[in-house]
């Protein structure tokens, strides 16, 4: 390190930019595949390469690199491994609107050459939340980026899909699953966007056959009951039970249809009876097996009615719904409508109401899997923080349903199984076949489908390392040590790897999971495009700089609750950010020509100030390294920051100047070797949080020793050496009357500039002892212009009284106000608001204003007079300070 002056003001964007390209030139963020050093490992939840970085993102991000250039710093080797997830359906739907604007579409170029395109795009425009999160600061091991379809990871996809299909936990079934009528796919449930509508219930008449009566039932979806095959009541209702085995006749397609019983009917909603659509309904499909009835698709693949559906066949769905509605109508059939309020899911990429479908696809039998997986949590082998999402994760996991693994799209990895037209066989093999396997004929073709995104990205902790190979790598860094991530992916990806590792590893990818909440804005409202309120990370980048944004998503990381962003709270941190760089450049100011190195620091003669800051640095490293072991990322920030701005800054070096300024030769020695120690310790402290700012202060600090970048420094902890607990409770004390006398000015509004008179009545031989002994320190930093120090003071009749553990402080007030001026300035101000209090109160007691007014303005009302009735209390209180003084 050698010295360099800091500028005026700190320049975030320009020196982000220098440091990060030193770091990733220098390679101090890769990783050694072997090395004596410990290992600790993180595998980034890799962002879709059509995404660009958003809150979510900045968040995550910024934990990860607070973690892992803490473990580098103390002396891991660090693996934090990035990359890029394919994204089929995202991507191929990029490509296709490409295509559509040039009056194309993928079907006219053919897969492969539609393929071609894609990896295109990919080359040109993919990937550019990469160089978004090096904005960000993020330390990987670029070096090491991967892809989900790059060579190796597809060879690991392979293997696995091969290895499982061989062991009978890959098989094809006709089964229900999400659909989007528009990409033509299959889904898998988060890639259905749920949104709250309003819609109707539509109360149908079914005639029962054989009798004058009719059974009512409830849906959202008329359009359905084309393709019933049940009516089910509860066998409990006794309304019904005369009815069980029945049937009704199915309106408008006069199909008979049986009434079953089935405990799934809850008697309460609607009328108790309950129309059965195996073939568009999840949980009539479960009834249906248990019935064993019918299923009746009665939609194509583009979600218009088919031959199923009669008169209807060729009409869209939607347009199908109206013609129903109006037939049974005309037909009497129609009982009631009534408004219902919907959860509609749509497919996360087109928006289209996605539909339940029917359709041949590929499973994985997650059943034997998900056994091992839900053992290594409950056993400690993986550990979930917060512990309250291991219930969700145990009740998940106990629940689990066959994962549909099949997507009807061109764009990801091909499923490797090729179809017999001679003789059916199905042919699974890691290597493409040219004839079939079990008749030999060169008749095969291979499955159009691709694999889900989520099956590569099972994967990502050993895949990205070489496996299946057996790479120094793995033997190094597998298992990892911290999955980080939201909650919204516990299951359709955590789980999902923990199923994969344990299978194929046999060991968990992961000893620990640390589950983000979600960032909301100032309000707790979820950040939505159409709610205006998105806050755009790389917008407060700009603005505020990268340190202050990161430092407000720890500081606000509380764990289990939701952070509440507002644009004000990282300006907060950015004069946070503002003020390290001025206690910075007044440090550097007095280390001038300073050499740290040639200081004998176990010969320096310590001051109660010194041992107090040394104690308070000693203790907030280890605060620091508690918070971090237990992933309490706020509590860890909330220590820096008070010792950084309260402790450092607003106490020490006020403490500090007069030895600087004033101290003998071997005072100032000591006072400058301790500001430099300091400042270089904290500075290391706040480098996980804050690289940026804290990497170009420490390269200006005087002094020869250390590495070449506070990146590869020691992360400092607790010293023995600095327990001054004693000295720094004696500190304590005299801060207390320091803070003591500055409240009575203020309380008097004394201005600063002004000097005051102070006493100190001291109840203790060793608190008497004490003040003397830092007597100097009281009278600088309270601006005092007489001091008397003793025990059993008389006071003045007129005086202002403070205590401070034993101490009695106690200020004489005459002459130090102009008693009449003031009298009329707090009556001026208590009159002011006895005004705003009766306005607000009549307002309040209209109650027209009361009824009509929305809860929360009610509320806010009633707030502000409870402030200013608050306030006026104050005031009265100071006006019978100031009267006692005539």
């Amino acid at each position: 390190m050698a010295d360099k002056e800091l500028t005026k003001v700190y320049d975030p964007e320009n020196v982000e930019q220098k440091w990060y390209r030193e770091w990733e030139a220098k390679g101090y963020f890769s990783a050694a595949a072997t090395s004596a050093k410990p290992a600790y490992s993180i595998v980034i939840p890799p962002p879709n390469i059509t995404g660009v970085l958003h809150m979510g993102h900045a968040l995550n991000n910024t934990l990860q690199d607070i973690l892992c250039r803490w473990k580098r710093m103390q002396g891991f080797n660090v693996l934090w491994m990035p990359g890029t997830d394919h994204a089929g359906i995202a991507t191929q739907n990029v490509v296709e609107r490409q295509l559509a604007a040039e009056g194309k579409d993928r079907h006219e170029l053919g897969r492969e050459a539609f393929t071609e395109r894609v990896w295109q795009w990919k080359s040109e425009s993919g990937g550019q939340i990469i160089g978004q999160l090096k904005r960000l600061g993020a330390s990987c091991d670029w070096g090491r980026e991967r892809f989900t379809m790059d060579e190796g990871l597809s060879k690991a996809v392979r293997e696995v899909f091969v290895r499982l299909y061989e062991e009978g936990l890959i098989y094809r079934d006709n089964r229900l699953i999400n659909w989007c009528p528009r990409c033509h796919t299959a889904l898998s449930d988060i890639e259905v966007e749920h949104e709250e509508k309003e819609g109707h219930l539509w109360h149908l008449r079914y005639p029962v056959v054989g009798s004058g009566r009719h059974l009512v039932v409830a849906t959202t979806r008329p359009e359905t009951m084309l393709g019933d095959t049940a009516v089910a009541v509860n066998p409990n209702d006794e309304r019904y039970t005369d009815l069980i085995g029945g049937h009704v006749m199915l309106p408008l397609v006069n199909r008979k249809i049986p009434i079953i019983a089935d405990e799934y009917v809850d008697m309460e909603f609607g009328t108790g009876v309950v129309k059965i659509t195996p073939a568009h309904d999840f949980n009539d499909f479960e009834v249906g097996k248990r019935h064993n009835l019918d299923r009746i698709n009665i939609f194509d693949e583009s979600g218009v009615i088919n031959a199923a559906g009669h008169q209807y066949e060729g009409m869209e769905r939607f347009a199908a719904r109206k013609q129903i509605i109006a037939d049974l109508e005309a037909q009497g059939l129609m009982d009631k409508i009534q408004s219902h309020a919907l959860s509609v899911g749509g497919c996360y990429r087109c928006k289209t109401v996605v539909e339940p479908y029917m359709s041949l696809q590929w499973y994985v039998k997650v059943g034997p899997l998900a056994e091992r997986a839900l053992a290594a949590v409950k056993e400690g082998k993986t550990r979930i923080v917060p512990q309250q999402w291991e219930n969700t994760y145990y009740e998940w996991m106990e629940n689990i349903r066959d994962w549909c693994i099949s997507r009807q799209i061109w764009w990801g990895h091909r499923i490797p199984a090729w179809y017999c037209d001679h003789c059916g066989e199905i042919t699974v093999a890691k290597v493409d076949p040219v004839k079939c396997s079990k008749c030999g004929s060169d008749e095969i073709r291979q499955e159009t489908d691709v694999l889900d995104t989520w099956f590569s990205s099972a994967l990502w902790p050993f895949s990205t390392m070489g496996w299946p190979d057996r790479t120094p790598e793995l033997a190094t860094f597998y298992p990892t040590s911290c999955l980080i991530t939201g909650f919204d992916i516990l299951f359709f990806w955590v789980a999902r790897m923990m199923m994969m590792g344990l299978h194929f590893m046999e060991e968990v990818p992961f000893v620990d999971v640390y589950i983000h909440a979600l960032v909301r804005d100032a309000q707790g409202q979820k950040m939505s495009k159409s709610k205006g309120n998105v806050i755009d990370p790389l917008t407060v980048i700009d603005s505020y700089g990268t340190d202050a944004f990161r430092f407000t998503l720890a500081a606000f990381a509380a764990q289990g609750r939701d952070i509440k962003l507002a644009e004000e709270r990282i300006a907060g941190y950015r004069n946070f950010a503002n003020k390290i760089w001025n206690a910075s450049r007044f440090a550097m100011m007095n280390l001038e020509g300073f050499d740290p190195d040639a200081v004998k620091a176990d010969e320096l003669e310590l001051s109660n100030a010194d041992r107090w800051i040394l104690y308070r640095l000693n203790e907030t490293a280890g605060e620091v390294e508690e918070s971090l072991n237990a992933y309490r990322f706020n509590d860890a920030a909330a220590a820096l920051y008070r010792f950084t701005w309260s402790e450092f800054c607003d106490w020490y070096i006020e403490l500090v100047k007069d030895d600087l300024y004033k101290g003998d030769s071997t005072r100032q020695t000591t006072a400058r070797y301790i500001l430099w120690m300091v400042l270089e310790h904290l500075l290391r402290l706040l480098h996980p949080f804050m690289p940026f700012i804290t990497e170009e202060i420490w390269q200006a600090l005087p002094g020869k020793k250390g590495p070449a970048s506070i990146m590869l420094a020691e992360y400092p902890r607790r010293k023995a050496e600095w327990d001054f607990r004693d000295g720094a409770t004696e500190m304590e004390l005299v801060m207390a009357v320091i803070s003591g006398i500055r409240n009575i000015r203020g309380e008097m509004e004394v201005p600063p500039s002004k000097s005051i008179a102070a006493m100190l009545d001291c109840k203790s031989p060793a608190s008497l002892k004490l003040l003397k002994k830092n007597e100097v320190y009281i009278v600088s930093l309270a601006r005092l212009s007489d001091l008397a120090i003793g025990t059993h003071i008389e006071r003045p009749a007129d005086a202002a009284l403070q205590v401070a553990g034993d101490v009695e402080i106690v200020v004489p007030l005459k002459g130090l106000v102009n008693v009449e001026e003031e009298e009329k300035r707090l009556l001026k101000e208590i009159g002011k608001i006895d005004k705003d209090i009766d306005f607000l109160s009549k307002k309040l007691e209209n109650p027209s204003f009361v009824d009509r007014a929305p809860a929360e303005v009610v509320a806010k009302e009633r707030e502000k007079v409870a402030e200013f009735a608050n306030k006026k209390q104050v005031l009265g209180e100071s006006l019978e300070k100031i009267r006692r003084l005539k």
